[in-house]
């Protein structure tokens, strides 16, 4: 596929001189997941949205090698997760011991390690935000018991049986590498590519708005007039 058509794809049609016209000026301002802040913003801010954009390129590429070596090391050796992981933690604590106690024998200061402690605040922040998340999840599955929003249902119909699926199919220590693969890499693509990635959503949205209407509509005309009345507010 050449670049004209990739342009034609993303609502970009030429002009009567035969040149592409601007992509902002054939284009509704559409943002992805309607977002207000900037890509930064989004992915938490500070150095970990640093690290997940590629700002910090060391650490982010530090994380892909040790996700990578560690889902080998799995998949390979047919440990368990939580074997592996008590395994490693059993390796550090030694090793940790060990060291303290040669400094202590050569006489030497010890570095000190930093303390990790969960304030108060800390936890009733998250257990807000878990509580708001909690509602917000069973008013989602009210309406939908109840046929109030049938394009909330759709999206969650079709979340499942994908979910259903990819759990058929890979292991979960497989999909967790691969959520962090997506997570470190996605983000920095999209802030690299923002203003084309937003036109060629913004193209399909209103595509697939404009198809939903039409579905939603036909299926209305079939439902009886007494569901409509009652469905209404």
């Amino acid at each position: 596929m050449d670049n004209s058509n990739s342009e034609d794809f993303c609502g970009v049609e030429p002009n009567g001189d035969g040149r592409m016209d601007d992509p902002a000026s054939t284009s509704s301002s559409y943002k992805l997941l309607g977002r207000q802040a900037t890509v930064h913003q989004m992915v938490g801010g500070g150095k970990a949205a640093d690290v997940i954009l590629w700002r910090r390129s060391r650490v982010s590429f530090g994380i892909v090698v040790v996700a990578t070596f560690s889902w080998l090391s799995i998949e390979r050796s047919g440990v368990s997760f939580l074997s592996l992981c008590s395994d490693v933690l059993l390796i550090l604590v030694v090793l940790q011991f060990i060291r303290a106690n040669y400094a202590a024998f050569r006489n030497k200061p010890l570095q000190t390690l930093p303390e990790l402690v969960l304030t108060e605040e800390m936890v009733n922040n998250a257990a807000a935000s878990f509580r708001a998340k909690v509602n917000y999840m069973l008013l989602m599955a009210h309406d939908i018991t109840l046929g109030k929003d049938f394009r909330l249902f759709f999206k969650v119909v079709i979340a499942l049986w994908l979910m259903s699926v990819i759990g058929s199919l890979i292991s979960f220590v497989t999909l967790a590498y691969i959520g962090i693969i997506i997570s470190i890499t996605i983000p920095a693509l999209y802030d690299k590519f923002e203003h084309r990635v937003d036109v060629c959503v913004g193209v399909i949205h209103r595509q697939f708005s404009k198809h939903y209407k039409i579905v939603d509509e036909s299926l209305q005309s079939r439902l009886p007039r007494t569901l409509i009345k009652d469905k209404d507010p």
